[in-house]
């Protein structure tokens, strides 16, 4: 089954934020790393190669929200969200509404456009299992890449405090991105996603804390795992881990030593849910600084009812909470 958008997503493409604006062409912003003395063990290299981020961003460009009041003086976080399968950055922020959390903690926020597929559905290639059907093989990492560097490029970004969220296929790409750009990544908020299946494809070369939001009613990218193969559709896809597995996953590769404990604080995620049904576990024994989550809404679908403008907060929450070391 495809992640296709929901009427609620659609219908709420009528809102946009007055203070959003296009971004295009800025100059590439490459970091480099530095040597290791002669004499002492080689340290990891987390440099990213220079790429041409005003090239990328002119033939994609994205949008930037701009908090009112930013004062340009001092850095700001940065949130970068990937939509769902089908939609675009502006549907997918209507349903989200992080532009109200902006405003409200004063961090920049920006989204882009997935690539078109043949289907004509814009889409991320994240990971096997979502959502490059077609075989295009458009580098996202690199698209994210020339966002922040073009971000960077026009604004005081806090580099401790890059931030990145997605739902569906935006969430299968924020686990992607935390694989391949930990080293510029605080924390990633995940929204009906998952990570990769075979967890020998993420290799991230620091730890970054995981926040896996997951309802276990949902029938599209299933709580318990499953495929997005397809066969009737001609659709290869792949499996991807049930949403324990992917914390789990995260878990480990963070170095945590203790297990996912329930935490006994319930969220109220979904509006039209009774009472507050989201279950919040934790994973204890994480370094300092980092921590992988995962909240159930019990009886949540794939596209939750979500409580807004709430649930940007309680997102903003979990991520200004974890800066990068």
């Amino acid at each position: 089954m495809k992640i296709l958008a929901c009427a609620s997503l659609i219908a709420a493409a009528a809102v946009a934020c007055s203070s959003s604006s296009s971004r295009g062409a800025a100059s590439p912003d490459a970091s480099t790393g530095d040597d290791a003395a002669a004499d002492a063990t080689p340290a990891i290299d987390t440099s990213l190669p220079p790429i041409d981020a005003a090239g990328i961003v002119a033939a994609r460009p994205y949008t930037l929200h701009v908090p009112p009041g930013l004062d340009a003086s001092k850095p700001a976080p940065l949130v970068v969200m990937f939509h769902g399968y089908s939609v675009t950055g502006a549907i997918e922020e209507a349903y989200l509404d992080m532009a109200s959390a902006s405003d409200a903690a004063g961090f920049l926020f920006a989204y882009g456009d997935g690539t078109v597929d043949p289907k004509g559905f814009r889409f991320w290639n994240a990971t096997d299992a979502c959502c490059d059907d077609y075989g295009i093989q458009v580098d996202d990492v690199q698209y994210f890449d020339a966002i922040v560097d073009d971000v960077q490029a026009g604004h005081s970004v806090d580099a401790r405090r890059i931030f990145v969220m997605g739902h569906s296929n935006g969430g299968f790409m924020s686990h992607r991105l935390a694989c391949d750009r930990a080293q510029r990544i605080a924390a990633i908020v995940s929204l009906a996603g998952a990570q990769w299946d075979d967890p020998t494809r993420c290799a991230p070369v620091e730890p970054v804390s995981v926040l896996e939001i997951h309802g276990d009613a949902d029938t599209t990218i299933r709580y318990a795992g499953g495929s997005t193969a397809n066969a009737d559709a001609g659709i290869v896809g792949g499996t991807y881990p049930s949403a324990h597995t992917t914390v789990a996953t995260w878990a480990q590769k963070n170095g945590c030593t203790g297990a996912l404990a329930d935490t006994g604080q319930t969220l109220d995620v979904d509006a039209l849910l009774p009472g507050n049904e989201t279950k919040v576990e934790t994973y204890g024994g994480c370094p300092a600084s980092i921590d992988v989550q995962l909240w159930t809404i019990q009886g949540g679908i794939h596209e939750p009812n979500l409580n807004r403008p709430a649930f940007g907060q309680m997102v903003w929450g979990f991520m200004s909470a974890h800066a990068r070391p």
